[in-house]
């Protein structure tokens, strides 16, 4: 057993064999010290493993005892550097993001079982800051139907807002919160007359209630046409990018690549409710004369006919081109024109009323027609409406009237 306990054990070297071990903060292992007094002979194989043993520790020892100096030369530092486009993009995020605020839609509701009023968020959406006044602009769609309306500042405080007034046709809206000043930084407003397809836009929002996200992307395309979610109505020159528009960056704006407003991020094309890359900005050239009427006399005064008309795939139907007037209230400015409405006689037979093919020589197809050509017009404006009544065409001068108030 001794022999065996012996080989199993390292062999003793010679002082002038092993060097001496240097460990950090000056721990020094002593040399083995080869000539042994005779009486310990029979202790030889039990001290040199101690002695191993005890290197071992010590050198485990200088590993933990090590200086926080010398443990951050492990860590690699390099400095971060971004290139020009992304220091511009991190400074126009920087700067615009106080702008932008979250917009929550209370509405109140009642608890079947225990009859107590509650309000419940029922949607929220992005806005930004209009002025030092407190006001600020959103999509109508995203106040739609609110009881209250919180707005909560970059800084998260949150204030109650009041609806100054809205545009349904062209989905617009304004707010106003009582917040100090300094706490209000109005956006920097651009211009959208002079946009190109290409250049590229930011936008800043709210998706699906992360707030002030920020998504890139490209104008690809001008002009566009989309349809009011309230009314129905066109909204014309309307913006198309690829930046990523989700629920929620309703409200938000779209900015150019100085930090300037050039729209207000709208809608989305998408089946599934999400970014597609086909997202639509109203332009910040319409949004701003809608702003100033709400902020002045809190409407928007349009000019309406006062007609109800049949959707489009009807008249389609019928082999003809226009509008067909289903309903014209004798108190409207059509009504009292003496435009016909489609009614039924005595034996109920459908008699269609008049049908409008042209406004001021300007042709009309169908309902987009129709109120792009009373956009260009004012209130007051007498307009030549030419009709198809029966089998002839017939000429009707209407003096266009403001539509009417709305709660």
């Amino acid at each position: 057993m001794a022999s065996t306990l012996v080989s199993s054990t390292p062999k003793l070297l010679s002082h002038s064999s092993i060097p001496k071990l240097s460990i950090r903060r000056n721990l020094v292992v002593p040399a083995v010290v080869s000539a042994l007094p005779e009486k310990f002979s029979t202790n030889r194989s039990f001290m040199n493993s101690l002695l191993v043993l005890c290197a071992s520790v010590a050198l485990s020892v200088s590993f933990f005892v090590t200086d926080v100096d010398s443990a951050s030369a492990f860590v690699v530092k390099t400095p971060r550097k971004l290139q020009s486009d992304e220091l511009a993009t991190v400074r126009l995020f920087q700067e615009n993001t106080p702008s932008v605020v979250y917009i929550t839609n209370l509405a109140v509701r009642q608890d079947a079982f225990t009859l107590d009023v509650l309000e419940v968020p029922q949607g929220s959406g992005s806005g930004f800051v209009w002025d030092t006044q407190g006001h600020i602009v959103t999509n109508y769609h995203v106040i739609r139907g609110a009881s209250d309306l919180k707005v909560t500042l970059a800084d998260q405080t949150a204030y109650d807002a009041k609806v100054i007034g809205f545009d349904q046709d062209k989905d617009v809206a304004v707010l106003r919160i009582d917040a100090p000043k300094d706490k209000l930084r109005p956006i920097p407003i651009g211009v959208s007359a002079d946009l190109l397809v290409g250049q590229k836009v930011y936008a800043i929002g709210n998706p699906f209630g992360l707030d002030h996200t920020l998504t890139t992307g490209v104008i690809s395309g001008l002009r566009r046409e989309i349809s009011s979610a309230a009314t129905g109505r066109p909204i014309q020159d309307v913006i198309q990018t690829d930046a990523a528009i989700n629920p929620g960056n309703s409200g938000g704006p779209l900015l150019d690549s100085s930090g300037n407003l050039i729209g207000i991020n709208t809608a989305i094309y998408s089946p599934s409710g999400a970014s597609s890359g086909v997202g639509f900005s109203i332009p910040v050239d319409t949004v701003s004369g809608i702003v100033d009427q709400l902020v002045k006399f809190g409407k928007v005064t349009r000019p309406i006919l006062g007609i109800k008309f049949a959707p489009d795939q009807s008249v389609e139907q019928l082999g003809v081109s226009g509008v067909l007037v289903l309903d014209a209230p004798p108190n409207g400015p059509a009504g009292k024109a003496g435009l016909q409405s489609t009614k039924r006689d005595s034996y109920g037979r459908l008699i269609l009323g008049d049908i409008i093919t042209s406004i001021n020589g300007k042709k009309v197809s169908n309902g987009s027609d129709l109120y792009r050509i009373l956009d260009q017009c004012k209130v007051g404006d007498k307009v030549t409406i030419e009709v198809l009544r029966g089998d002839h065409l017939e000429k009707v001068p209407v003096v266009l009237e403001p539509k009417p108030d709305e709660s």
